[in-house]
């Protein structure tokens, strides 16, 4: 695999932790939690599967440009600079929330998760729609 392929699979691995990120949140709004929990790491393995995949390619790749023009632009880094701190943000969020839960503290795994289900969710959906405009519909990227 070359790494220009490297965005298209991390996020595909963005997307199926988004699809899991829902599931497990749908199982445990109808009181199934062992599928909430099978569900919730595989959203985590995809998660660091994206990130990994993510970090392998701006090494390699370094920084790239948008290459839309006109209105696109402002929309497109818009999202970008609200994705961005969120993404940062989310990582630290997610173990704060999956720790307690680790230690059955399921009080405080609950409280977390109010804020970092809706932070994940706007990072992985956005996340995806950064690549589409990026690579897909705007794209290819400019190599810096």
């Amino acid at each position: 695999m070359d790494v220009t392929e490297l965005p298209k699979l991390y996020t595909i691995f963005n997307a199926c932790a988004l699809v899991h990120i829902i599931l497990g949140l749908t199982m445990i709004k109808l009181g199934h939690k062992k599928p909430h929990i099978v569900s919730m790491i595989i959203a985590l393995l995809f998660s660091t599967a994206f990130l990994g995949c993510y970090l392998y390619y701006h090494y390699h790749a370094g920084h790239v440009k948008f290459a839309g023009t006109g209105i696109t632009r402002p929309i497109y880094f818009t999202i970008l600079f609200t994705h961005i701190p969120l993404a940062v943000l989310s990582l630290p969020m997610i173990i704060m929330t999956v720790i307690p839960a680790l230690r059955n503290r399921f009080d405080k795994h609950k409280r977390m998760a109010k804020w970092t289900v809706p932070v994940w969710l706007y990072v992985s959906v956005t996340g995806i729609i950064v690549y589409l405009m990026c690579y897909v519909w705007y794209g290819p990227p400019i190599r810096a």
